[in-house]
């Protein structure tokens, strides 16, 4: 993991992403996207996962940084390399 998610967790921010192409929809109906990150220093690889602005906010992390976190563990969409 980069230093960015070892210190602050998965981060879901549309702002910090690009190439972003839906997916589908999970069983509870929330979009799943495949994406990459803006700065290589966050993953240099495609993930699949969630738009922090599209979930329920129980769900959102508000980040000091400004940016958000998701806590993958509230939805039914798992965040991985793909």
């Amino acid at each position: 993991k980069s230093w960015f998610q070892r210190t602050f967790g998965e981060v879901s921010d549309r702002r910090l992403k690009k190439d972003i192409k839906l997916l589908g929809l999970s069983p509870s109906g929330i979009k799943i996207y495949s994406f990459k990150y803006i700065d290589s220093s966050i993953g240099k690889d495609t993930y699949q996962g969630v738009m922090s602005d599209e979930i329920p906010q129980d769900a959102v992390i508000k980040h000091a940084s400004g940016y958000d976190m998701v806590d993958y563990s509230k939805l039914d969409v798992q965040f991985i390399k793909i």
